[in-house]
């Protein structure tokens, strides 16, 4: 439940004000169908977070305990970093909408922008950091975390899609990038000083 809640608690405040929320806005802008753009979302989001998801579990299974402990606390720190620094979306990639409808167009530019994005590298790391050893409980975290990154996602991007760049305004973006950051540090630094001893790391 842990790894529920706190995947989806960061990655909803780690997505404020980030690229793929910011294409949220343009979609809405440009297609005025909301229901394609958040299904379009949503199906991307599965997949990326999935595959993120399936690489934390990966990652704990072929890196040692100990150096899985400073990578996984060092990425952390370097995530409470890399939020405060604001994102800007790429025109490429709010023109592939044409022959694709507005679905494919979302789940196309979603996925290809939700690539090594923050909220991708996070999903990486809160997957090995809350993978445990035993195979049921390990499937059973990172469903928890991939479901917690996924939720995240949707309760950043829907009120985009519906509100769009009206709400963008009005949300103080500094403060909600900062709760991240000092979110991704305390993991860090938690990790770094031994919190997942009982995971093994």
């Amino acid at each position: 439940m842990e790894a529920l809640l706190v995947s989806t608690g960061v990655v909803a405040l780690a997505e404020m004000g980030d690229k793929t929320q910011l294409l949220a806005f343009i979609l809405a802008a440009r297609f005025k169908k909301p229901l394609p753009i958040i299904l379009g979302i949503f199906v991307a989001t599965i997949v990326n977070h999935g595959l993120a998801g399936a690489l934390g579990g990966w990652i704990t299974s072929a890196v040692s305990p100990e150096i899985l402990r400073w990578v996984l606390g060092l990425s952390f720190i370097a995530m409470a970093i890399w939020t405060l620094i604001p994102d800007k979306i790429e025109e490429e990639e709010t023109t592939i909408a044409g022959k694709f409808g507005v679905f494919g167009a979302t789940l196309i530019t979603f996925f290809l922008a939700e690539m090594g994005d923050k909220t991708q590298i996070a999903t990486v790391a809160m997957a090995a950091h809350y993978s445990a050893p035993a195979i049921g409980a390990h499937f059973t975290t990172l469903l928890m975390v991939v479901i917690g990154t996924t939720l995240g996602m949707m309760i950043a991007n829907v009120p985009a899609v519906f509100i769009g760049d009206k709400l963008a305004d009005r949300i103080p973006m500094r403060l909600v990038h900062t709760i991240a950051a000092c979110i991704f540090a305390a993991l860090g630094v938690a990790t770094l000083l031994g919190a997942g001893s009982d995971l093994g790391f």
